[in-house]
């Protein structure tokens, strides 16, 4: 097939799919105001309930609709109000905030007590950890509620405390400082400082 054929049939087909205009093609549209014989080539919403259905007025018309047009007609000041409050959220649900969070919460930290009651709650039993959070704790000697800093600064001292080059390379520190940082890093991975 020759270029010249196929543009010639891009082409056709390119008109094919081509939307047309108002007014092309003899499709002249009139004014919906009673009694002009204008053309009506500008748009204007029915009603509220029906922002993308148009009624087509001349520019005169469309100018006088507009001006006499209220969008609020037939509410009442809740209604308004609460119309205009949704318009925040551009009428999309919403919810408040920590509904549907639950997973997070064993992750991140509720400083500001955004996401529930009881501001700083990180989703832990009462009593503190369970199971092999409780068990790793207590190798480093920490309390439930222990910050960052706190872990950070317990982990340092037992390092420097059973580490093999301080300790003769006693087999048994260097045990100790492997279970160590096995706690350490279970406890920084997981999050559970406050």
């Amino acid at each position: 097939m020759t270029t010249a054929r196929r543009q010639a049939k891009l082409q056709e087909r390119l008109e094919a799919v081509r939307l047309a205009r108002p007014g092309e093609k003899g499709e002249e549209r009139g004014c919906c105001w009673p009694g002009c014989e204008r053309p009506g080539r500008y748009p204007a919403p029915r009603s509220r309930e029906r922002l993308r259905d148009f009624i087509w007025f001349c520019l005169e018309h469309v100018r006088e609709y507009n001006r006499n047009w209220d969008y609020f007609a037939g509410m009442s000041a809740e209604e308004i109000d609460a119309h205009r409050f949704r318009d925040f959220t551009w009428h999309r649900p919403s919810w408040p905030f920590g509904v549907g969070f639950d997973p997070l919460r064993t992750r991140f930290r509720d400083a500001h007590g955004l996401f529930g009651e009881g501001g700083g709650s990180s989703g832990r039993p009462a009593d503190g950890f369970a199971g092999k959070a409780r068990e790793m704790a207590d190798r480093l000697g920490l309390e439930p509620g222990f910050t960052l800093a706190e872990l950070k600064d317990r982990y340092k001292r037992l390092v420097k405390k059973y580490h093999p080059d301080l300790n003769g390379s006693c087999q048994e520190a260097e045990e100790r400082l492997k279970l160590i940082n096995e706690a350490y890093t279970y406890l920084l991975g997981q999050r559970l400082y406050l």
